[in-house]
């Protein structure tokens, strides 16, 4: 309980002096939490936002298409619970791309240190391994990035599409603008489909990842 009360005071701390990277990696070392057990809580927390993302935009795609089903009930209501759920998305995929900034913020970190400790060594053997052992990592972690990336790109299109429907139902809210982006729904769902898929793939990587980072 007194190291998770000093790791809370250092954080916060840390925060208030200006929330820099390098001093907060240091005081988290002092406590015995290094970058490497810093970069798999992040990989894990951006696995979070990726799955929590993929149900925000499942959930957008069946409001509009409980929207298309409209037949002269309350539509407004419906409406809005398709605006609530874009402005969901919209939150989600920026807490997603906020995990991937702080992933590659500390695994940077986190080489730039391994590498300057190779120098170190005076046992070439062990040298050679901690550089295999590194070299292996930068490309697993280099898979994953781009995983991560390539998931989160499909995100725009899909974003763009939601907030054409939205900001067209909301100054034309009747019959006629639900039929006039009957159209689009099939492109929607399409665009979701393929989101969904890059995003499980990275959500695969990022489990291979951190079981990988657990073994060594």
């Amino acid at each position: 309980m007194r190291q998770l009360v000093t790791l809370l005071w250092l954080a916060a701390a840390t925060i208030l002096l200006g929330g820099c990277q390098s001093a907060y990696y240091g005081a988290m070392e002092k406590v015995g939490v290094h970058k490497r057990d810093i970069l798999v809580d992040r990989v894990d927390d951006a696995r979070d936002a990726q799955t929590d993302a993929q149900q925000e935009f499942k959930s957008a795609l069946q409001r509009l298409d409980e929207l298309l089903q409209f037949d002269g009930g309350e539509l407004e209501e419906r409406y809005n619970a398709l605006n609530d759920d874009y402005e969901s998305s919209k939150s989600a995929a920026e807490r997603v791309r906020d995990r991937i900034e702080a992933i590659d913020d500390v695994a940077q970190a986190l080489f730039d240190e391994w590498q300057d400790e190779l120098e170190l060594y005076s046992n070439d053997a062990m040298r050679r391994e901690s550089e295999r052992s590194l070299r292996d990592t930068e490309r697993r972690y280099n898979s994953l990035l781009r995983s991560m990336e390539r998931a989160a790109a499909t995100m725009d299109p899909v974003l763009a599409k939601l907030q054409d429907n939205v900001l067209f139902l909301k100054h034309n809210l009747n019959a006629s603008a639900v039929d006039a982006i009957r159209g689009e729904y099939n492109s929607l769902q399409t665009d979701i489909q393929a989101l969904i898929r890059e995003m499980e793939t990275a959500i695969n990587e990022s489990n291979q990842f951190i079981a990988a980072m657990k073994e060594g």
